[in-house]
């Protein structure tokens, strides 16, 4: 498959950069590399479709192309999952899963398109205050590679059932994907331009829609230091930013929990797209009465998981996105393994872009592998005495994602679920993600929501408008 860049409803540019599935390290298709003249076409066609058409007023037709457009990606569920493994090496499990979770996605903001409520009073006798949801306008989406199809979807349908309009920059090792996702528009009634593609394997796109005035709102999902030059960027133009940035989330258990039943729990968590997962679990904190146990079984769990080509159904942990990130990843493992206080599994290189496990047991939570976001199969086994302890612990780092409480005491888990400075938080549980609830970071984890109804609020502004009805000549145009 190729994947030209989508512009104004055309297919465009000469597919010329082979993307290379990582588990062999050979091509498996290639895509157009664009740059400024390819964002700025789509910028326009995209402003177009905002400001010259009703598409921004009419619910209706939005609800019936993103209806549509979830039923042809429901056709190619198979195809998409397999190009999803092997353009990204996840296990095929987790991508089908991804990819029923996208469409999922894709018809609940159908479902909201018709019903973006604003609400209405009467601050003072005789005036009345309409506050309305409007759509922001122009959307740059930049798609990370790790979890394309959802990453992708959860910021372009609430943009879309919104109102706005969208060009989308995907990750230069995805690009297959998002173009075989997009190319099912052509299934549906969406007006030319009002979604577009422009690939590139360099800045210059990303760049251009963050600095644009034509581009009202920036979604982007990846690393916090990259979200931070997002924000500098976007100042001149004032332009509404969403932002899932970086994790390192923490599994609390407590000493009442099943250490055998959760830590195979915990490893599987640990190990999700191979540890390439923003709320992954990171770190596991066990009460010291515990800790015996957790070493033993957390070591096994891990231990016990396969590496091998994600297209094989039994496969738990397939390849990194590459091999250079693999290789990255495993020398700051081994600084890590150099540093702890106890080693105990070191993961193994094997293949062009595979890597297992690494546990390693340490006491400082200041140590740079407790804090950095290490993206990758690696976690770290920390113990804690008391909650008040458990708690500082976990909440002392820059990040504030994701979190987990282990326990059998419901008020136990409710406090402490209140007190980690999270912005989502599982108890007895980690990973479980939903269209529905809304997910999204304290801290340098980000700015606003995604998933949920409140996601529509990164892609839209409030409008007040106020009458006064003592100088309306016709009172019939207040009812």
């Amino acid at each position: 498959m190729n994947a030209p860049h989508w512009i104004a409803g055309a297919w465009v540019g000469m597919p010329s950069v082979d993307s290379i599935d990582p588990a062999i390290g050979e091509a498996i298709g290639q895509f157009a590399d664009g740059g400024v003249p390819e964002a700025d076409a789509a910028i326009a066609a995209a402003r177009h479709v905002f400001d010259r058409t009703t598409w921004a007023q009419d619910a209706r037709l939005r609800q019936d192309v993103l209806l549509a457009w979830a039923t042809a990606l429901d056709a190619q569920r198979e195809p998409l999952a397999t190009l999803l493994t092997r353009e990204n090496g996840k296990a095929i499990a987790q991508s089908l899963g991804e990819i029923a979770g996208a469409i999922s996605e894709v018809r609940y903001y159908a479902g909201l398109a018709r019903h973006i409520a604003g609400h209405a009073l009467e601050p003072e006798p005789g005036t009345f205050s309409t506050m309305l949801r409007e759509a922001a306008g122009v959307t740059g989406i930049i798609v990370p590679w790790n979890a394309p199809a959802v990453l992708l979807v959860r910021s372009l349908a609430p943009a879309l059932a919104a109102g706005c309009t969208a060009i989308v920059k995907p990750a230069a090792q995805t690009t297959l994907l998002t173009a075989a996702m997009l190319r099912c528009f052509e299934e549906t009634s969406l007006p030319k331009g009002a979604v577009n593609l422009v690939n590139e394997t360099g800045y210059a796109v990303g760049e251009r829609l963050v600095e644009s005035h034509d581009v009202d709102v920036v979604s982007f999902t990846g690393s916090t230091a990259t979200g931070k030059k997002i924000m500098a960027a976007a100042a001149d133009s004032m332009k509404k930013l969403s932002l899932e940035l970086g994790g390192k989330s923490c599994c609390l258990v407590f000493e009442d929990s099943d250490i055998a039943d959760i830590a195979p729990r915990l490893a599987k968590a640990a190990t999700i797209i191979s540890g390439q997962q923003c709320t992954a679990a990171r770190r596991v904190l066990v009460h010291a009465s515990r800790a015996a146990e957790m070493r033993e079984h957390l070591t096994r769990a891990l231990d016990s998981l396969g590496v091998g080509s994600g297209i094989v159904a039994s496969t738990d942990i397939g390849a990194l996105i590459d091999r250079a990130a693999r290789d990255a990843i495993d020398e700051t493992i081994g600084r890590a393994c150099d540093m702890a206080d106890r080693v105990l599994l070191r993961g193994k290189r094997s293949g062009n872009a595979f890597l297992s496990p690494t546990l390693v047991e340490h006491s400082d939570p200041k140590a740079f592998f407790c804090q950095e976001e290490i993206f990758g199969p690696f976690v770290t086994l920390e113990t804690f005495d008391s909650e008040e302890q458990a708690i500082a612990k976990a909440n002392d780092t820059v990040f504030g994602l994701s979190a987990s409480v282990w326990t059998h005491d419901g008020a136990r888990a409710f406090r402490v679920a209140r007190a980690l400075r999270n912005g989502t938080v599982w108890i007895n549980d980690h990973n479980k993600l939903f269209a529905e609830a809304e997910t999204g970071g304290y801290r340098q984890s980000g700015l606003g929501r995604l998933h949920g109804y409140d996601a529509l609020a990164d892609f839209t502004e409030i409008k007040h408008i106020c009458i006064s009805a003592g100088v309306i000549d016709d009172v019939t145009a207040l009812r």
